[in-house]
């Protein structure tokens, strides 16, 4: 029988984590692109499941796992792979009207991965983080939507944050509820 030493073992246990790491994070992109690809066109910007995707990820994967999925799955994107709203895809979509929010959705990821290493994933804070994340994405996606339409404040607002706030009220509590009866079945 071959004896390994604390070091091996140690060694083997960090190879491991990593290589879960990676997995977890390749999962959970997988699932933002195919949650993307649903969606109800209502005008310039379609409602999704990306953002119930990028929450549940965000609160299972933890900040920098999280965040990872996400930029994972806005270069696929800008690469031209079609995993964005629509089946479409490609660096003209980022540059698009609704190429804001796509960045936005990186900020989702940080705030709501933040709290949930912060909080150890309890509800009341990855809701808040969530309200506060989709808050951020708007806040990044509607001057960008702005500058691209030449539209004034409120008309874009009314495009691109008015009819969201229900569905996304909706996803939001989905995805709180999912992720946290997730993560007291599973440690990912």
């Amino acid at each position: 029988m071959i004896m390994m030493n604390n070091t091996e073992s140690y060694s083997q246990g960090k190879a491991r984590k990593v290589v879960l790491d990676m997995v977890y994070t390749a999962m959970f992109t997988a699932i933002i692109c195919v949650c993307s690809i649903i969606s109800i066109p209502i005008g310039e910007v379609p409602i999704t499941l990306q953002t119930l995707a990028i929450c549940v990820a965000a609160a299972m994967l933890g900040l920098k796992r999280g965040v990872l999925s996400v930029v994972i799955y806005v270069l696929l994107g800008a690469v031209g792979i079609p995993v964005f709203a629509g089946m479409s895809g490609g660096i003209g979509v980022i540059m698009g009207p609704t190429g804001g929010y796509i960045i936005g959705f990186i900020l989702t990821a940080a705030a709501v991965g933040f709290a949930a290493d912060k909080f150890d994933r309890k509800l009341l804070p990855l809701i808040i983080s969530m309200v506060a994340g989709v808050l951020l994405c708007y806040a990044v996606g509607t001057p960008w939507f702005m500058f691209v339409t030449k539209m004034d404040l409120l008309t874009s607002l009314g495009y691109c944050v008015f009819p969201f706030l229900l569905p996304d009220a909706v996803k939001i509590a989905i995805a709180a509820v999912i992720s946290n009866r997730l993560n007291k079945l599973i440690r990912l």
